[in-house]
C-alpha cells in the first residue's frame, strides 16, 4: 500500500480541524496548498482566507488555531508559524527521507501518485505540413509541442492518439505542380541529389517570384493591386489546375501523386531526426469529399445557405463572427470544409476508443479558423448532420464533463534575423536547422574536451543528443503561447537555463553513480532516521514535486512547466554537488544517502527530459 503524500495528509487533516475547531464542513477543493516562500521558514503553506468563512474568526486566529491542531495531530508537522493569511508549515525530516527512499521517478508510476486525475481518451493532432515545402523551424515548434504534450499527457493518466494531418490539396499544392511543370525541365530528386521535400519547396518559391513579376507588370499599365493579382496569368492557370485536379484529370493526377511522393520520402527522414511518430496519418486529398457531403447536408438543414454564384456559406453574424466561406462558386473546397470531413473520418476510425478530447496543435495566427471551425461543429450537432447529432462534442476550451474540441494555440517563432516567409525562400529549413544544432554542439563539446576518451561513434552520438536536446529544450521552455526568439547559440550553452547544460548534470551524477559501483557502495536501500542537510532536503522536496508537475503540465498542455521544473531540479541538485562530499562523506550513512539522493535525481531528470523528446547522455 502507498503511503499518502504529505500534500493528501495534510488537506485530510485540515478538513478534520475545520470540523473540530468549528464544527463546519470543509470539501479538498477549499483547501489550497503551496510551496512557502523561501524569505519565511516552512515547506508548504495553507491558505487560510478561503477557510475563515467556516471559521467565522481573523485569519491570523484561523491560521494559529488550525497550526496548532496540525501540530498536534500530525506527526508529519513539527513546527508553523503564522504570516498575515498563510500558514507556513514546516515538515519533519523523516517525512522527506523515507519519500526518497520509497518513490518511484519514472513518468508511468505517476499514474498510481495522481490517482485523481480522469483516465480519458484524447486525441492530439500536430505536424499538419503542406506538400509545397519542406518543415520548417515554425514546424519544429509544433512537432515538439505535439510530441511532448503527448508523452506528457500519457504520464498524467491519459490514453493518447497521436494523428497528422497532411495538407496535400489545393492552390498552394498546385503552385508547385505548375512551376515544375514549367520550369522542371524534368528535374528529380534523384537527378538532383536534393531532398524530395526541398525540390518541390524549390518550385513553391519558383511560382511566387513569376507571379509577382506578372503582378508588378500588370500594375505598372494601371491595374489596380487586387485586380492584378486576381488577374495574372499564373493564378488563372493554377486555378484550372486545381479544378482538373478535383475533375480526376489524369495527368495531374500523375504529377501530384510523383511530386507528394517525393515530399512524404523528405518528411519521415525529418520526423525520424527529430523523434516524431504518429498512430495515423490523415490526408485531406482523403477526406475533403466527406467534408463536402457533410456541407452538402447542412445545406438541406439550413445550416448553410447559397449565394447566387453558386458558393456555399455560413452566417455566424449572430454569434459574434461573419460570413464564411464554406465551398467556392466553382465547387472547390477550403480548409472548414476539409476539416469537417476530418473530423467525421476520424471519429468513424476511433469511436471504439471513445475520444474525450481533441486536441489540434496550430499556430495562433489560425484562432479565428478554429473558432469558426468548432462553432459550425456545434451547429451540425444540433442539426444532427451527417451523425454529428450522435456527438458530445462542444467549444474550444471546454473543460469538465463530456468531450471538447480544444486549439492549443501556439506563438511564432521568431530569429535575430527577423520574421520567416516560405513564398520568398527565407523561411529557417527544419534539416539545415538541426544540422547547424549537431556541428555547433559537436565544435562546442570538442572545445571542452567533452568527449575525451570516446570513440568517434560515440563522439558523434554525443554530438546528436545535445544539439537536438539543446534545439526541443530552447523551444519547449517557452509557454506555448508566448512568441519567442530562437537564438541557436544562446541554446546550446553548457551552462544556464539550457538543454546541454540538463544533460551535463545528468551525466555527471552518472560519473558518481559509476564511481560508487566500483568501490561497491549501493546507497541507502531501507528506511532509517537520517539527518539532512537543508540543501539536501530541498532536492529532495523538488523530486517531490514531480508529480504534481505533470499534472500542471498536462492541464495546461504546457511542456514548459515540465522544463522550468528541470532546470531547477538541476541547478539545486548541482550546488548540492559543490557544496557537499558524495563519495568522501565522513560517515558511512551519509555517502549512502547521498549516493540514493543523486540517483533519484538522475532518474527524475532522465525522465522529465523524456517527457520533452530530449535524451539523457549516459557520458559527456
Amino acid at each position: 500500500m502507498k503511503e499518502l503524500r504529505i500534500e493528501n495528509i495534510l488537506v485530510g487533516h485540515t478538513i478534520g480541524a475545520i470540523k473540530k475547531l468549528y464544527e463546519q464542513s470543509v470539501s479538498p477543493n477549499q483547501i489550497t496548498l503551496q510551496k512557502t516562500r523561501p524569505e519565511f521558514e516552512g515547506d508548504i503553506t495553507l491558505l487560510v482566507f478561503p477557510l475563515t468563512k467556516a471559521s467565522k474568526k481573523s485569519p491570523e486566529e484561523t491560521a494559529n488555531a488550525i497550526g496548532n491542531y496540525l501540530k498536534e495531530n500530525v506527526s508529519e508537522v513539527t513546527v508553523y508559524n503564522v504570516v498575515k493569511g498563510f500558514l507556513n508549515l514546516v515538515i519533519d525530516d523523516s517525512y522527506w527521507t523515507n519519500y526518497l527512499l520509497n518513490s518511484e521517478s519514472r513518468p508511468e508510476s505517476f499514474r498510481d501518485q495522481n490517482s485523481e486525475l480522469k483516465e480519458e481518451t484524447v486525441m492530439v493532432e500536430f505536424s499538419s505540413p503542406n506538400t509545397n515545402k519542406p518543415l520548417h523551424l515554425g514546424h519544429i515548434r509544433n512537432n515538439l509541442l505535439g510530441a511532448s504534450i503527448s508523452e506528457i499527457l500519457k504520464a498524467a493518466r491519459k490514453k493518447v492518439i497521436r494523428v497528422n494531418l497532411v495538407n496535400d490539396r489545393g492552390i498552394h499544392i498546385c503552385k508547385s505542380m505548375l512551376a515544375w511543370q514549367k520550369w522542371g525541365n524534368g528535374e528529380t530528386p534523384s537527378s538532383n541529389g536534393m531532398k524530395g521535400d526541398h525540390l518541390v519547396g524549390k518550385y513553391y518559391v519558383e511560382f511566387d517570384k513569376h507571379f509577382k513579376s506578372q503582378v508588378s507588370s500588370l500594375k505598372s499599365q494601371g491595374t489596380a493591386d487586387e485586380e492584378a493579382e486576381k488577374n495574372a496569368p499564373l493564378i488563372k492557370e493554377v486555378q484550372e489546375m486545381l479544378r482538373k485536379w478535383e475533375a480526376g484529370d489524369k495527368e495531374i493526377i500523375d504529377l501530384w501523386k510523383m511530386m507528394n511522393g517525393w515530399v512524404y520520402y523528405g518528411f519521415a527522414i525529418t520526423y525520424k531526426e527529430l523523434g516524431v511518430e504518429f498512430e495515423k496519418t490523415y490526408y485531406e486529398s482523403e477526406t475533403y469529399l466527406l467534408g463536402k457531403k457533410i456541407v452538402d447536408e447542412g445545406l438541406s438543414k439550413g445550416v448553410f445557405f447559397k449565394k447566387d454564384d453558386g458558393s456555399v456559406w455560413i452566417d455566424l453574424t449572430k454569434d459574434g463572427l461573419d460570413e464564411k466561406l464554406i465551398l467556392r462558386s466553382d465547387g472547390t473546397s477550403v480548409y472548414i470544409t476539409q476539416d469537417l470531413g476530418t473530423l467525421m473520418q476520424r471519429l468513424q476510425d476511433f469511436k471504439d476508443d471513445k475520444i474525450n478530447k481533441l486536441i489540434y496543435v496550430v499556430g495562433n495566427e489560425q484562432e479565428y479558423h478554429f473558432k469558426v471551425l468548432f462553432l459550425i461543429t456545434k451547429k451540425l450537432i444540433q442539426q444532427n448532420v451527417a451523425g454529428f447529432g450522435s456527438l458530445s462534442f462542444g467549444e474550444s476550451g471546454e473543460r469538465g464533463g463530456g468531450a471538447s474540441l480544444f486549439h492549443l494555440s501556439y506563438g511564432m517563432v521568431d530569429l535575430p534575423s527577423g520574421k520567416m516567409k516560405s513564398r520568398e525562400g527565407t523561411v529557417v529549413d527544419a534539416d539545415e536547422l538541426m544540422d547547424e544544432m549537431i556541428n555547433t554542439a559537436r565544435e562546442t563539446t570538442k572545445a571542452l574536451g567533452k568527449t575525451d576518451g570516446m570513440n568517434e561513434a560515440e563522439a558523434e552520438k554525443l554530438y546528436h543528443n545535445i544539439g537536438l536536446g539543446a534545439l526541443k529544450y530552447f523551444i519547449l521552455k517557452v509557454d506555448p503561447k508566448k512568441r519567442m526568439l530562437f537564438d541557436p547559440k544562446e541554446s546550446i550553452d553548457f551552462n544556464g537555463n539550457t538543454g546541454p547544460f540538463i544533460q551535463y548534470t545528468y551525466a555527471r551524477i552518472q560519473s558518481v553513480l559509476r564511481k560508487a559501483e566500483e568501490a561497491k557502495l549501493k546507497g541507502t536501500s531501507e528506511k532509517s532516521k537520517i539527518e539532512i542537510h537543508k540543501k539536501e532536503k530541498e532536492v529532495i522536496k523538488l523530486l517531490h514535486d514531480f508529480p504534481s508537475v505533470i499534472k500542471e503540465a498536462a492541464e495546461a498542455y504546457s511542456p514548459a512547466y515540465i522544463a522550468n521544473y528541470v532546470y531547477e531540479l538541476a541547478k539545486e541538485y548541482n550546488q548540492f554537488y559543490h557544496e557537499f562530499q558524495i563519495l568522501k562523506a565522513e560517515k558511512e550513512a551519509e555517502k549512502n544517502f547521498r549516493i540514493m539522493l543523486s540517483a533519484k535525481t538522475a532518474e527524475v531528470l532522465k525522465s522529465s527530459l523524456k517527457l520533452l523528446g530530449i535524451t539523457a547522455p549516459e557520458r559527456m
